[in-house]
């Protein structure tokens, strides 16, 4: 048994050294052409429609990019006009309020004196009123007064 697996082993090693791993004959060639062939194969079915892809997305993203930016810069000069716009809004605002207020105090503040001088010339109408009125009552007290102390003396002298 031991001779007839020293044998095996002596045939395999002769049989690899006639065929071995890198044999330089016509299978070189045929492999070389099967392996361009096949890069060739999947460059055309694969490797170009797929860089293809990806070259297109690149550009939707790079666009896209472009897109939003200036999207975002417009944006920017919208927001700072309305600010501005609203920032003067606010304060012609202001202004309008400020004048309204001056305009409604001088108002009032002559209506008051209005007021006030009718309010004294109704004091001092009042006041004439009533000093004539005192006069006639007095003028009219001493008329009888007079006719009263004319009766006393009279009613005295007849007596």
């Amino acid at each position: 048994m031991h001779n007839s697996l020293l044998s095996f082993i002596l045939q395999a090693s002769d049989l690899e050294a006639k065929g071995g791993l890198f044999d330089f004959n016509a299978t070189l060639p045929l492999m070389a052409l099967q392996f361009l062939a096949l890069t060739f194969m999947l460059n055309v079915l694969f490797y170009k429609p797929v860089s293809n892809i990806l070259d297109e997305r690149e550009e939707y993203i790079r666009n896209s990019l472009t897109t939003a930016s200036t999207s975002l810069v417009k944006a920017d000069e919208l927001t700072h006009k309305y600010e501005y716009e609203l920032a003067e809004s606010r304060k012609k605002a202001q202004n309008i309020i400020r004048n309204a207020q001056q305009e409604a105090q001088i108002l009032v503040s002559e209506k008051i004196k209005e007021a006030q001088k009718d309010t004294e010339g109704l004091l001092e109408n009042a006041y004439n009123q009533l000093n004539t009125q005192k006069e006639h009552a007095l003028k009219s007290l001493e008329t009888q007064v007079d006719i009263l102390s004319n009766k006393i003396k009279n009613k005295l002298l007849e007596i």
